[in-house]
């Protein structure tokens, strides 16, 4: 495949896709029935199809066109940091395995072939009936054909389309439903896109003939309960530490699936405890676009059943996702310089489905994309009430006194004004020499922001934290919350607290880890 090939190929996938996320979501229940498998699959090609189009950008201000090794690179490097999702985290994997042979120069059905074996390999405690069924059942017929490409491609597509109508007799729940596996149904669409992509014609659409099978009406529960957070994260770490962390996350849950490789890997398990597996990936080295989805402790129907109410907040670093999860909140977790777009947002919004969604930026420079996004879901039959927090403090305020009891109404006036009584403060350190409305610094110094504007400059991250509170303390306060940045040390908190106690009287102070690159927030109620 050249690398215009890849580019149709990515495009006519992320068609694909969009056309059958619904059916595919409707048809969700194995591993859990949480109806996102087509959302998920359709995000996570749409990020490869991002990278590649990023590619052919580049070179085209240098007056040329990518080769097919930096096109099939850049679609697995995408799919691999979008990942979404069990079947989403697989699909990359499975790309990834193609374009280690492609960008070699290996034939198709080799391609296809290595990346059944990787994807296989990836998932923990492989299950038949699923999309690595599919998939290795295509790379057999591919293996078998004519070796011609538009032949392996049909071949390919034929072999996945009837493993993929055999998987209701491989796994009991399937067939208690009437449905064939959401998963190799996504993978199904992804190979006949590259049918289309190599032969310029595309393969029967699932659905017609004599081998479609309807969407069962009421397909009813599951038996069982699984664990009750969905964790994903990307993990920057050598590949001698995976065997400890494939090992231990593994106890920790189910549905595990660590993929990717060279030091960045994309890790999905269902737990019961999400810090355990966010603290993992912190022992295995630097975690970053962590987010956690809470199942429901209960079990989960087949269709999932739509919630009326529920948050969606912004939040940074590794700690705060996971409390704010714990909380009820579906999370977007953002990383320094990576803020999200308004597509992730709106992914959010449709992973909380829910009737109505309070959203929490948290994030001044997230106002515009908020409210796009708010926009989007709006359109889409979602009331959605965006409370404008400037911090993840006003943002925690916010969501302590969230009540989905009472009416839409009262719970976004209530979580408004808990958001606005709220102050908020960072420390930063300076990167370079500038003018600031506090005076001059200099590179190295620690800078005290109060609602956004810089209100002390200090040499020293503690003294410029106690003048920092005591100038937000000066008018009044009942409560302080301190969210110590990654890395930052306990012993700051601990002097915080200390100086409240002794000098502020009925001032109660909570504190909280794991807040994103800024050695600290502070938030003054």
């Amino acid at each position: 495949m050249d690398a215009a090939a890849v580019r149709i190929w990515c495009s006519l996938t992320l068609q694909a896709l969009g056309r059958e996320r619904e059916e595919i979501d409707a048809i969700n229940v194995y591993p859990v029935a949480d109806g996102d498998t087509g959302t998920n699959l359709y995000l996570t090609a749409e990020s490869a199809a991002q990278a590649v189009e990023a590619v052919f950008a580049a070179h085209e201000t240098r007056d040329g066109a990518p080769s097919s090794a930096d096109a099939v690179r850049a679609m697995a490097h995408g799919a691999l940091i979008g990942a979404r999702g069990n079947s989403g985290t697989i699909l990359a994997q499975l790309l990834r395995g193609m374009a280690e042979r492609l960008a070699a120069g290996d034939h198709l059905a080799g391609a296809l072939r290595r990346a059944a074996e990787l994807a296989r390999e990836a998932v923990a405690h492989p299950v038949e009936g699923t999309i690595l069924t599919v998939a290795s059942a295509a790379a057999d017929a591919a293996g078998e054909s004519g070796g011609e490409p538009a032949d392996v491609c049909r071949a390919a597509y034929a072999g996945a389309r009837a493993a993929l109508e055999a998987t209701p007799g491989q796994l009991a729940v399937l067939e208690r439903a009437g449905v064939v596996d959401a998963g190799g149904r996504g993978l199904l669409a992804v190979l006949g896109a590259l049918v289309e992509a190599v032969c310029g014609e595309a393969p029967p659409a699932w659905g017609t003939g004599r081998t479609a099978r309807p969407l069962p009406p009421d397909p009813g529960p599951c038996d069982t309960a699984g664990p009750a957070f969905e964790v994903i994260y990307l993990l920057e770490a050598d590949d001698g530490a995976m065997t400890s962390l494939r090992a231990r996350l593994d106890a920790l849950g189910d549905s595990l699936v660590v993929v990717g490789g060279d030091g960045l890997w994309n890790v999905h398990v269902h737990v019961d405890d999400a810090g355990a597996a966010v603290e993992a990936g912190v022992e295995a080295g630097r975690p970053h676009r962590i987010r956690i989805t809470h199942f429901g402790a209960d079990a989960v129907p087949t269709v999932r059943e739509q919630a009326q109410r529920a948050v969606v907040a912004v939040v940074p670093g590794a700690g705060l996702p996971v409390l704010c999860a714990e909380a009820g909140a579906t999370t977007v977790p953002t990383r320094p310089g990576e803020p999200p777009a308004s597509g992730e947002l709106v992914d959010a919004i449709r992973r909380a489905h829910a009737r109505e969604v309070v959203l929490l930026p948290n994030d001044p420079l997230l106002r515009h994309t908020a409210a796009a996004a708010a926009e989007q879901a709006r359109a889409e039959g979602v009331r959605v009430a965006l409370i404008p927090t400037r911090s993840p403090v006003q943002g925690l305020a916010a969501l302590a006194v969230h009540e989905a009891d009472r009416s839409f109404d009262e719970d976004v006036v209530a979580m408004t004004a808990a958001a606005g009584a709220t102050r908020c403060a960072e420390l930063a350190v300076a990167e370079r020499q500038s003018w600031t409305s506090a005076g001059v610094c200099q590179a190295g110094d620690v800078l005290g922001l109060i609602d956004g504007d810089v209100a002390v400059i200090g040499q020293d991250v503690t003294a410029t934290a106690v003048s920092v509170l005591d100038r937000m303390l000066s008018s009044g306060g009942e409560l302080v919350t301190l969210v110590l940045g990654d890395g930052t040390p306990g012993e700051l908190a601990a002097r915080l607290e200390s100086h409240v106690r002794e000098h502020y009287l009925a001032v109660d102070t909570l504190t909280y880890e794991g807040g994103g690159a800024a050695p600290l927030l502070i938030g003054v109620e």
